[in-house]
């Protein structure tokens, strides 16, 4: 594991390495030096040199059991004069209108609502042809690419329960084949997004990735939607580079570690 990368400000990288560090012990609890190398992507001789510092601050210490770290009681202080807001729309707001600006299509981002999607949020893009309000919707998962984020890391027994009901079939492409859609499911985790062309509406296509939570976890997703004859199989590999990089950067701010 090498850190190959020249940054730019070194001292901006070692500070976005620490609240790394600190986000993976608030997930573990307490962690090795090793440990929190192999999860972030670092050498272990840049993790040790941080948690120094972390420790000489009182933001991490040493447990009992030696070579192992746990957050420190300056944690606590620094949350307690925070004022939580806590609420996933202010975390994302400013994400979504530069994604929205940059491919210049609509940008929502969806929670689940047991077998349904739910846009909770909504940012037009300057190319967008449409102004259709999704915030509120309800829209089938098997159908569009937010469900499809969704049910590609749920649990195997509750996507058997989904993919056993009589799925509706929107349009011609609705896929409501089980076969199919678990292979397409497969493919969503491999590459880390879903996509989908005509599924749910006639000339709609979008893509999706995850936003995860401290812990990793599926909470929301973030789409960009917009026209077939713009958004197909020639743009959305582009497209969801974006769509990634935006997703992971609401995940970071949600406190899920960042890699490297």
């Amino acid at each position: 594991m090498q850190d190959s990368r020249t940054p730019r400000d070194n001292s901006v990288q070692s500070v976005d390495r620490a609240i790394s560090i600190l986000q993976v012990l608030a997930r573990r609890g307490s962690a090795s030096v090793t440990e929190i190398a192999g999860v972030l992507g670092l050498h272990k001789s840049t993790v040790f040199r941080l948690l120094a510092t972390l420790d000489a601050r009182g933001l991490v210490e040493q447990n009992a059991e030696r070579g192992r770290y746990q957050l420190g009681y300056g944690v606590v202080q620094l949350a307690a004069g925070a004022t939580r807001t806590g609420h996933l729309s202010l975390l994302e707001l400013t994400v979504c209108r530069e994604l929205a600006e940059t491919v210049g299509e609509t940008v929502n981002v969806a929670v689940r609502d047991g077998r349904w999607v739910v846009s909770v949020d909504q940012v037009i893009g300057a190319a967008a042809v449409t102004t259709v309000n999704w915030v509120g919707q309800r829209s089938p998962m098997h159908a569009t690419s937010a469900g499809k984020v969704f049910l590609a890391h749920m649990p195997p027994d509750q996507v058997d329960a989904v993919l056993a009901e009589d799925l509706e079939r929107y349009t011609p492409h609705t896929m409501v084949d089980p076969i199919v859609l678990r292979e397409q499911l497969g493919l969503v985790r491999e590459r880390g997004y879903a996509s989908t062309s005509e599924e749910h509406e006639m000339g709609l296509a979008a893509v999706a990735a995850p936003i995860r939570s401290i812990d990793g976890g599926v909470v929301a997703s973030v789409t960009v939607s917009g026209p077939t004859f713009r958004v197909n199989e020639d743009t959305i590999p582009g497209l969801a580079k974006h769509v990634l990089a935006a997703a992971d950067e609401i995940s970071q701010r949600n406190g899920h570690p960042k890699r490297g």
